[in-house]
């Protein structure tokens, strides 16, 4: 075999095993969502502290033995105006909440950028959109968003009574600001609460996020 040949051979092979393809001689990087996962399913869910629109400080050791959905937001996004517009993700909220999940919203947009809010301004928008998480955690720093490498929004994550990571990903398979997009969606979160409850681990353990990129801070 020409000794040319066998290098490139060679080099593609060590290429894709580290993640890179080769595209008519250019080295194009393949990234997928497991990689870029700061808390691989799983592993115990990283505690964090932040302060919510009441003023409170959370803890995600305050919950516990309880099931936590992390849904990260930005108001302004129109995914997320999608799901709420639709009064989807309340509903979700609701029936998680009602089985005594802790819903626990999280806003990491940065003061100045697109999706910041005041306090006042956050409990204002639970209300307006007739929204029931258990808190809204400010995250003006964009710390705890950086830990669960929180990308879009929104993004959702669901930790079992055990602190264990089961879920994180988009909320549903329509990558679409459509609200139609909704009739017949495969919402992730719900199977996997469905399944937690069931004493069983879900199906889909992780989906690919879409959105708005979250706004942190520079």
């Amino acid at each position: 075999m020409n000794k040319s040949k066998d290098n490139t051979r060679r080099n593609l092979v060590i290429a894709l095993g580290a993640g890179v393809a080769v595209l008519g001689g250019t080295f194009v990087a393949l990234r997928s969502h497991d990689a870029e996962a700061a808390v691989a399913n799983g592993a115990q869910a990283p505690n964090f502290s932040v302060v919510d629109s009441n003023g409170r400080t959370r803890t995600l050791a305050e919950f516990a033995g309880k099931t936590v959905v992390l849904e990260w937001t930005n108001h302004d996004c129109p995914y997320v105006k999608k799901h709420y517009g639709a009064g989807n993700m309340q509903a979700l909220q609701r029936e998680a909440t009602a089985g005594g999940v802790a819903w626990l919203t999280v806003i990491s947009s940065a003061p100045g950028k697109q999706g910041h809010v005041t306090p006042a301004a956050a409990n204002q928008l639970t209300t307006s959109r007739n929204a029931a998480p258990t808190a809204v955690l400010l995250d003006e720093s964009g710390d705890v968003g950086r830990l669960y490498a929180a990308r879009t929004t929104p993004h959702m994550y669901v930790i079992g009574p055990d602190r264990k990571l089961v879920f994180q990903g988009g909320i549903d398979d329509k990558n679409s600001s459509d609200p139609a997009t909704l009739r017949g969606a495969r919402n992730y979160v719900r199977e996997a609460l469905t399944a937690i409850r069931a004493g069983r681990a879900p199906e889909t353990a992780s989906a690919p996020p879409y959105g708005c990129s979250i706004k942190y801070a520079s």
